[in-house]
């Protein structure tokens, strides 16, 4: 079979991007899996009550020690705000969790530069004063409040992260009362934290692999022309503001967030999309359709449109702040080092890059052993696997179990259930 030109080269450029984020990726994701495992939630809700800046401030700090998963984010920030968090602190926290952690500003700076890892950084604290700013005002308390007594009534959709990890309350609470001096030397604890990075990894594997493909194939595909008529170009003030208007609708559409989504921001900036527009974009990783939908199983529909709309209006104003701070202190960067910086991403060779990938490659058999190992080592507590998709559950708090053949099996969520009850009814 020969493949088309195109349908190489799209696939060539998808797989040197995942090649030259390799490492940042590994390194992130065993980073996130100790913070999650380590650091106290209990601590973090008890701080989150109250609507003073200083709870924002302390949103944002939890938030950017967490995972950078969206999914994950968003499931933590609901259980922060249905254990009696603030509503706009438990989004703000989500806000940190997804645009101001380690791997994504590592993802950003090979991929993109430096100047747009620096971007995030900055634009990230504007969102989140944005939204404290406008969210007592937009989210009313009535609608929270109902959101709140629909969160005691209504399970999540889809994977549970909590439920995937394999770590029970009493294990978790067991590590987070340990010192760290012994949990970084036990075995058990490392298996632990090394399961919730890889539970992680397995709920970002769609959105990294559509991420990567469609970065490539739309470089591979899409030719300058079509951006130029999708993004205005050369009309100074008024291109940034559609363009940042214009990048978290692509968001929305892309059904990919995260660090899955930087892949893309690459693709849009060699397009030539502003760079206040790619920063929104980026920004947007929170409004895919998918997590809207989650948003919707979480806190209504009323509560979820308005969440949606905000979070695209501090979205969009946040990449235009950006790019005009940006532009004022001259750190805009040039369209004449994109050529170089693509050329240098779409290529493999034999460079730092690839023995970095060596040694994170090892550094990931290391986790996957601990995380395939971690009930032998002592890590977890009342595990089994979901026989559908294979993911471990916590069997105390599974969202789905069932009798099959005198033994009860476990799932990680209803989807999974319902498969195994549509499959075996038809075995039948």
């Amino acid at each position: 079979m020969t493949w088309p030109d195109g349908f190489t080269a799209g696939f060539t450029a998808a797989f040197a991007m995942f090649w030259a984020t390799l490492w940042p990726l590994v390194l992130g994701f065993g980073l996130s899996g100790v913070v999650q495992a380590f650091v106290s939630k209990d601590e973090m809700q008890r701080v989150l009550g109250d609507h003073g800046p200083g709870a924002i401030v302390r949103a944002s700090g939890f938030g950017m020690v967490s995972s950078s998963c969206s999914y994950a984010a968003t499931a933590m920030a609901k259980s922060l705000f249905a254990k009696g968090a603030d509503f706009t602190r438990s989004m703000a926290f989500m806000i940190a969790s997804t645009n101001l952690v380690l791997e994504l500003g590592i993802v950003l700076t090979i991929l993109l530069g430096w100047r747009f890892a620096l971007a995030e950084f900055v634009g990230g604290p504007i969102m989140i004063v944005l939204l404290a700013a406008i969210g007592g005002f937009v989210f009313s308390k009535d609608i929270v409040d109902a959101a709140r007594r629909r969160l005691a009534h209504v399970g999540a959709d889809g994977h549970d992260h909590q439920a995937m990890v394999g770590v029970t309350e009493e294990r978790q609470a067991q590590l987070e009362r340990a010192r760290w001096r012994d949990k970084l030397q036990s075995k058990a604890a490392l298996a632990d934290a090394a399961s919730y990075a890889m539970t992680d990894v397995k709920m970002l594997r769609r959105e990294l692999v559509i991420g990567y493909l469609v970065a490539g194939f739309l470089e591979a595909y899409v030719s300058p022309q079509v951006w130029h008529a999708l993004f205005f170009r050369g009309h100074g003030v008024w291109t940034v503001l559609e363009n940042v208007v214009v990048g978290p609708l692509i968001a929305f559409v892309s059904f990919v967030c995260s660090v899955g989504n930087i892949p893309l921001a690459a693709a849009l900036w060699w397009g030539g999309i502003s760079f206040g527009g790619v920063i929104s974009f980026i920004f947007a990783d929170l409004i895919t359709f998918p997590l809207v939908l989650i948003y919707r199983k979480y806190y209504g529909t009323q509560l979820t449109i308005r969440l949606a709309l905000t979070f695209w209006a501090v979205m969009a104003t946040a990449g235009f702040a950006v790019e005009g701070v940006f532009s004022v202190f001259g750190l805009l960067p040039g369209n004449v080092g994109v050529n170089h910086a693509k050329s240098a991403v779409l290529s493999v060779s034999w460079n730092y890059t690839t023995w970095l990938n060596i040694v994170f490659l090892g550094v990931f058999g290391a986790m996957y052993w601990l995380y395939r190992n971690q009930k032998n080592f002592g890590g977890g507590d009342g595990l089994a696997l979901d026989p559908v998709c294979g993911m471990q559950v916590a069997t105390a708090n599974a969202p789905g179990s069932a009798v099959h053949r005198g033994e009860t099996v476990y799932f990680c969520s209803d989807r999974c259930r319902a498969k195994f009850d549509s499959d075996n009814s038809e075995a039948k």
